[in-house]
């Protein structure tokens, strides 16, 4: 089991960490910064640093699966090619320190938090997401056109308004009472542990509440850190399906 460090402080660079397996997968250590793939945001790279100063390059991470192919709760930190002799010399007990690429994990803390941003703007189901260091992209489940410079424009402003963001948790049993909390028609919230964890924007003191849904993936603290974002392409998957775009502004 990987405790994953991220959920509490998605602002942590770095942990130090015991390896705990070396699989064919890649290393598994018993605690992480390092963001596995899921929910639509690509996994974190970065490095795995020994107490003699070695590092191992981390090319991505992803969820762990036993024989079987169901999820553990292992996080699998996969090594880049051409380190298989360093690798091989590591050994579970091993002290590391993981350290993750803080600049492209933040851009997709960024691109995130903008993908909830609009959900607000558009409020319509999600039926597929993606969320990379460079774009991200939703599909909204809508026949209605939608206008470029009205979506940038609605996501400026909600950034400039300087929403905070609450990381909190439901219940199973509230999750069920309250379904349109779930805005993915093609990821469902985690369950198992008795809590769902959740993203609220704005709604404290009396602020106007700009979204809240179940949500494991890694989000800035307050909207003003997002920055300048454009919607970079409007596209017509299918007759049902509207596909949103969003960019860094140049």
């Amino acid at each position: 089991m990987t405790q994953d460090l991220f959920r509490q402080d998605a602002y942590l660079r770095e942990c130090s960490a015991h390896i705990t397996a070396v699989t064919d997968a890649g290393i598994v250590l018993d605690q992480t910064v390092f963001y596995p793939l899921g929910g639509g945001q690509a996994g974190d790279s970065g490095v795995l640093v020994l107490a003699d100063g070695t590092q191992i390059t981390i090319a991505d991470t992803r969820k762990g699966k036993d024989a079987e192919g169901n999820p553990t709760s292992d996080i699998v930190h996969v090594p880049a090619p051409g380190q298989e002799d360093r690798v091989a010399q590591l050994t579970p007990g091993t002290n590391v320190t993981a350290r993750i690429d803080w600049e492209r994990r933040h851009r997709m803390m960024r691109l995130h938090t903008t993908s909830h941003l609009l959900c607000h703007v558009v409020p319509q189901l999600v039926n597929g997401c993606s969320i990379t260091p460079d774009y991200a992209r939703l599909d909204f489940a809508m026949t209605d056109p939608l206008d470029k410079e009205h979506l940038t424009t609605a996501i400026a402003t909600l950034v400039a308004a300087a929403h905070p963001l609450t990381v909190a948790s439901i219940s199973d049993e509230e999750l069920d009472a309250n379904p349109a909390l779930v805005k993915s028609m093609s990821v469902q919230p985690p369950r198992g542990t008795g809590r769902i964890r959740t993203i609220r924007i704005g709604g404290e003191g009396g602020a106007p509440m700009i979204d809240l849904q179940p949500c494991g993936g890694t989000h800035v603290a307050n909207t003003s850190e997002i920055g300048g974002i454009v919607v970079t392409k409007i596209e017509k998957k299918s007759a049902t399906t509207r596909r949103v775009v969003l960019g860094f502004a140049q």
